[in-house]
């Protein structure tokens, strides 16, 4: 996920410098959502770690 939030940070850098704002402005709005998910996913998977929830939990026994 935090690789296509790169990818369209990217591609809205380029189509910004070529002159296409459209598509640059579209492209940004989808890399602060998918960053923005990203890191909320981060958040609750550092949490459920901690709390030994799941996988982390088999995987320390």
């Amino acid at each position: 996920m935090l690789k296509y939030a790169i990818v369209f940070a990217i591609i809205s850098l380029i189509a910004g410098a070529l002159g296409f704002t459209g598509v640059a402005a579209g492209s940004a709005g989808i890399a602060k959502i998918l960053f923005i998910l990203f890191l909320v996913l981060a958040v609750i998977f550092v949490v459920l770690a901690l709390l030994g929830i799941g996988a982390a939990r088999k995987a320390l026994k």
